[in-house]
This record gives structure tokens, sequence and C-alpha cells, in this order.
């Protein structure tokens, strides 16, 4: 099928990584990830990526338990780092060539950003993956999601979860928790759904950047939203609240 989309920026977070283990990189998971990311490339579709660093250290949870913020944010930027290396190692072994730009320079590690180079990369069909966030403490990768995506013109932000789309209450917990097949961009603001933070929503919402909240654990999702399927929860400007 001819894929709907010819860049996207795939949101995923640490914690994903993490699979059933409570910190560390599954193989298993960085694995199969790495696959539907392959399979996608041959579709012609480019292919950046902006990794959490949950499954390593929170740079929140850090600064609620007394360290001093900015601190906790760039330790936690560094932990992104460990999971964009494991997972271009992953790629790279299933011949994908991968790029990983850092928001704050590791020379050694991983290509500065800049986003003109960014975009040469995406165009020779080279996966992008972004590290260390925006660069700056008190911003969530989120937000460093929404910017690149904006910054490198991509057409949709796929953000990858544990869960099919986004639910009125935590489906985990609530069973009568109903699903959204498509929500306005205020909504999820005025609902405080826990999508996206409100930077990274407002940000979308102020750029028409629509956002695609999905299960990326069950095989295959990637590949069916690049092809038009509707999978999960889309979150756009012109959206209806529908259930």
């Amino acid at each position: 099928m001819p894929s709907k989309y010819r860049r996207v920026l795939l949101k995923i977070s640490g914690e994903m990584l993490a699979g059933d283990q409570e910190y560390g990189i599954q193989p298993s998971v960085l694995h199969n990830l790495a696959g539907e990311i392959a399979d996608v490339m041959t579709m012609g579709v480019e292919v950046a990526i902006v990794i959490g660093g949950g499954n390593i250290f929170r740079g929140l949870a850090a600064s609620a338990s007394g360290m001093e913020r900015a601190s906790a944010d760039y330790m936690g930027m560094l932990a992104t780092m460990l999971n964009a290396l494991a997972l271009q190692n992953a790629l790279e072994k299933l011949d994908i060539p991968t790029r990983v730009l850092s928001a704050i320079e590791m020379r050694q590690l991983a290509e500065g950003y800049i986003r003109r180079r960014a975009i040469r990369h995406l165009e020779k069909k080279r996966v992008v993956i972004f590290a260390a966030g925006t660069g700056n403490p008190y911003f969530t990768t989120d937000t460093a999601a929404a910017l690149r995506a904006m910054e490198i013109g991509a057409d949709v932000i796929m953000k990858g979860t544990k869960v099919d789309g986004i639910y009125d209450a935590d489906p985990m917990t609530t069973p009568t928790a109903k699903r959204f097949t498509e929500l306005p961009f205020l909504s999820v603001l005025n609902k405080s759904l826990k999508v996206m933070d409100a930077t990274a929503i407002t940000l979308c919402m102020d750029n028409d950047l629509p956002i695609i909240v999905f299960n990326l654990t069950s095989s295959g999702n990637i590949r069916k939203i690049i092809e038009g399927e509707p999978i999960g929860t889309m979150v756009s400007r012109n959206a209806s609240l529908n259930e």
C-alpha cells in the first residue's frame, strides 16, 4: 500500500524499552522496535525518532526527591543518549543507516543537532534519532518531539505507548474507560488528558501538527498508521470529540 505520510516523527518513552523490567533496556523489545522501524523504511518513508530516558533516570522524579531540578534534568538528558545509542546499534544491525543528533555536544558519541543536517540525513533515507531532549532543563522529551517535528517539517507525530489510544480514564485501573478515536487539541488541554505535556500540545496546536497516540507493543502498528489505517487516537485541530 502507498504511504499516507512522507516524513514522520516517532516519540518513544524510555519506559517502553524497559519492557517488563523495572528499569534498563530489554534486548527483545529493542530488537522488535528496530524491526518495526526497518519495515517502514522499505516504504520510502523518512523516520525521525525522539526517545525518552525514564527507563534509566527521571529528572522530574529526582527533583521531587530533593535534587536540584536543572541538574536532575541534565542527568535525564544523558539517559536519553544511552537509549539513542542502543537503538542506533539495533537498527544498524539490520542494515538501516542511522544517525544520532544530540542537543548537547558529545562529539565522540553523536553529531551535534543542526536542523539542516537533520533534514539532509532524512532525505538520504537515514533514520535520525534526536537525543538529549531540547538541551534545556525544564522541558520534557514530549516538548522536544513537538519542537523537532516542526523543525524538520514532519507530517505527524506518532506517540507510541502501551495502550491503544487516549481514554477518558486510565484503562489499566478503570475497566469502563472509553477510548477516543479522535480529539481536538483544546479538548486534550481542557480535560488534562495525559497524552503529552501542555507545552508540547500547545506547540502542536499552534502549528497544526497532528499527533497519533497508539499501542507500540502491538506488532505492525507503525506500518498500519503510515499506510493510513485508523489506529489509536488522532489529535488534531479539526477533530471532532468522538468516542
